[in-house]
Parts: C-alpha cells; structure tokens; sequence
C-alpha cells in the first residue's frame, strides 16, 4: 500500500520499536530504535538521526524526534534516535565534543545490528547535531551518506561572546548543564565548538553524498553558513534552500519532503529529481 504526500511516495509499512540504552564514558544515553515490520526484508537501510542543541522544551503539538522516526521508518528504513549527553533522559552536561563520541557509539552500536546494511548507514542531522555529523562523518567511513537540516559551518555565534560564563549559564537555565561543578573551564567548553565547526571538516565526506538543507530565513543559523559548507565541500553534493523557512526544518513540510525523496533516492541508486530552491 502507498500514498502520495507533497509529490513523492510515502510506502506504508508497519513497524516494532524499543527502547535503547547506551553507556558512554560512565553517561547512560537514552534512545529508541524503529524497525519496518517486514523481516524478510532485512538487512534495512538504516537511518541514525541527530538532534540539535536544546533552546526551549518542544510545544505539546510538537511529536519531535520520535514522529520524525516513525515517519521514516514507514519508508522501510531502520531509523535510531538518541538523546545526547545533557539532553533529554540522558545523563551528563552539554559537552559538544562529547557528542562525537556519543554518536560514534550509536554507530557502533548500528554497526553491531544484523538488521542494519553495513552499505547504506546515513546520518541526518539538525542544527548542533548536524554539525557533529559532519565532523564525525569525516573520520568514521562507516557512514555511508549525510543530510545536514540547518547545519552551522562555524559556532561563532557562542564562541565570540565576551563573557563565556554567560553561555554557560544560559545552557544551564535550560537544563542542559546539570551539574555545578560542570565545566572546569568555560573556555575550554567554548572551545570544543571550535573544534567541531563543520567547515574544517565537510570537505572530507566526499565521495559519499552529502545534502544541506537551510531555511532562507534562518534565524539562528544564517543562510549563508549553508553556503559556506557547500563551496567547501566536495562531491557528490547538493544544497537546498526552502525559501521563507526558518531554522526548525524538522517542522517544515516541504524540507522533510525532500529528505525523505534524496534519501530514497541515494539508497535505491536512482537519480534524484531535485530541484536548487523551493
């Protein structure tokens, strides 16, 4: 059975989930992994989503990462969500690059799974999260393609602040710095953003393809860092500005469209028929 959503195909497939856990550095990381309910279909095109840095707890009409899974995983992919360090259930403070290491133990996890195509491993990323991705990615060439909604090419916009203490306080107004002892030093934390701006890294994920996704009215995130990332990287790759959108794409219709269409498209080896701008 299937049925059409915004001009591309939405195959409807049932699925199971359950609940993960995963140990980092004495951290528990909550998570949940979705499987398409055809068995015989295995090993699955697997999908590993990446949340961005928390600003504010998500509305009650928001379904958040887990609706986005699902959605997914209906297209007949494995998709695993996760909450990084300091975020969500898990446990620890917002250290982004602790975050590299939580990511790469999701992968590893993945990679552990009979039910995950060791081929066609993608990371989707969002923000803070997409940026981690990227970084990650560039090392780990387990990761067989990337989508980056939002991504960032550099944190200058906390690493420039004159008052560090102020960042971190904000970050612990929000809950995502829990402890009080946490960190030893605001410059050092600041400096892991430095370290893991994308633009260092985005031109070593090719020859794997590589998708950026902006809002041409990011409010966060200017437009322009979209195109940064872009000229640096290498091919195969594709930028998408979704005119008019702002920085949550992961609520906007029209950009999870076309997500979902390139990574059908990058995994079923099947050109895609996407266009530059919305």
């Amino acid at each position: 059975m299937a049925r059409f959503i915004l001009g591309y195909r939405v195959d409807i497939i049932s699925m199971v989930s359950s609940v993960i856990a995963l140990q980092v550095e004495g951290i528990e990381l909550a998570g949940q992994l979705y499987l398409p309910g055809e068995g015989d279909r295995t090993p699955y095109h697997t999908i590993c989503i990446c949340h961005g840095i928390p600003t504010r707890v998500p509305g009650p009409s928001d379904g958040g990462y887990p609706l986005l899974a699902e959605k997914i995983c209906r297209e007949g992919f494995a998709v695993l969500i996760f909450n990084f360090r300091g975020c969500g259930v898990s446990g620890g403070n917002l250290d982004l690059l602790g975050w590299t290491r939580d990511l790469e133990a999701a992968i590893n996890y993945l990679w552990a799974l009979p039910e995950v195509d060791r081929s066609h491993l993608s990371l989707f990323g969002f923000s803070g999260g997409a940026a981690v991705s990227i970084c990650v990615a560039s090392q780990d060439k387990r990761v067989s393609s990337i989508v980056t909604c939002a991504c960032p090419a550099e944190f200058t916009f906390f690493t420039e602040v004159d008052d560090p203490q102020s960042v971190i306080e904000y970050f612990r107004g929000i809950g995502t710095i829990r402890d009080k002892d946490f960190p030893n030093s605001a410059e050092e934390w600041l400096n892991g953003f430095r370290v893991i701006s994308p633009i260092k890294y985005v031109a070593d994920i090719a020859p794997r393809p590589l998708l950026l996704v902006h809002g041409s009215e990011d409010e966060v995130v200017e437009v322009s860092h979209a195109h940064k990332l872009y000229g640096r990287a290498g091919e195969p790759k594709q930028i998408i500005i979704i005119d008019g959108a702002g920085h949550r794409l992961r609520q906007d219709d029209r950009a999870m469209a076309i997500v979902f269409g390139w990574l059908k498209s990058h995994t079923e080896h099947i050109d895609s028929p996407l266009t530059n701008k919305l």
